[in-house]
């Protein structure tokens, strides 16, 4: 298979990025199926997703597309055998656990025909920890966006040692038939390129609230007023997901036993905890409830 023969896209995981990247695949041309365990995610993400291609419609990174028609025919799907039939890429946005993440691509390699590629949006973890889960490795890569994925279109091609050269050809041409700029990554590497950069950034805010250096609001206002920028850690932290924050955390702080990281993880859950996960809920660092961000 070549880039440009890729039709048929399954998106697993219907959050916020799967969301998104349904959205961008669609609104390109090609057949999207969304897939997750949870039915009731799968009702949000109709909804959230009828909502985005009205409010996108007309924007320049969908220019000549007729989105709400697009967003209209993605389909949506809880049983991984019927999801998965015909699919040429399989693009991944489960939470970050790398045995999930195996697990979840050795259930759909029991289902997708032989030629399709399997891509994760993993945001922290290499793929080398699932890739002989996956099944198949050799047509297993990262393929991970940024959000919002239409206008921050950059997207990280990083392979694992096992990863065939036709798989990271295919990946790099379907990234820039969506509207992405690709980015090829010569080895692994946590965190990628812009991630490696904005985790470290993340860290130190969270351990500046976690220690009790200053608040959340101070924290981001130091940010805000230097850099010039609209929103500091935390704003940009509501809009990503603080639980998706936490479960990164939480990863590297079992793994590495770091104990700033165990208290900056403990620290997060707190928000968790109380459903305070960022603007998809309503309320995170910040309350959206009123309309205001």
């Amino acid at each position: 298979m070549k880039a440009d023969q890729v039709a048929k896209v399954l998106v697993v995981g219907a959050g916020t990025m799967g969301e998104q990247i349904a959205l961008q695949c669609a609104g390109h041309g090609f057949a999207v199926v969304v897939l997750d365990s949870d039915a009731e995610a799968l009702t949000r993400a109709q909804g959230q997703l009828a909502g985005l291609g009205s409010a996108l419609a007309g924007d320049p990174a969908f220019a000549g597309a007729d989105l709400v028609q697009a967003v209209a025919a993605i389909t949506y799907e809880s049983d991984p055998a019927k999801a998965a039939a015909d699919v040429d890429i399989v693009s991944e946005s489960v939470p970050e656990d790398p045995a999930l993440k195996g697990a979840v691509f050795a259930e759909l390699d029991r289902w997708c025909p032989e030629r399709t590629v399997f891509a994760s949006n993993t945001s922290s973890l290499l793929p080398s920890m699932y890739a002989e889960a996956s099944g198949r490795p050799d047509r297993l890569a990262a393929l991970h966006f940024h959000q919002p994925v239409w206008s921050a279109n950059l997207v990280d091609v990083m392979p694992h040692p096992g990863t065939s050269p036709e798989t990271i050809e295919i990946l790099l041409g379907f990234a820039e038939r969506i509207g992405q700029i690709p980015i090829r990554l010569h080895k692994e590497s946590p965190g990628y390129v812009f991630n490696a950069m904005y985790n470290a950034l993340n860290r130190e805010a969270i351990t500046l609230a976690t220690n009790g250096v200053a608040g959340v609001e101070d924290i981001d206002r130091a940010w805000t007023t230097v850099m010039k920028t609209p929103r500091g850690p935390f704003g940009m932290l509501d809009f990503v997901g603080i639980d998706t924050a936490w479960h990164i955390t939480q990863y590297w702080a079992t793994a590495t036993g770091d104990p700033q990281l165990l208290a900056n993880a403990a620290w997060l859950k707190g928000y968790v905890d109380q459903g305070r996960t960022g603007v998809k809920a309503g309320k995170g660092f910040y309350d959206y409830t009123s309309g205001a961000d």
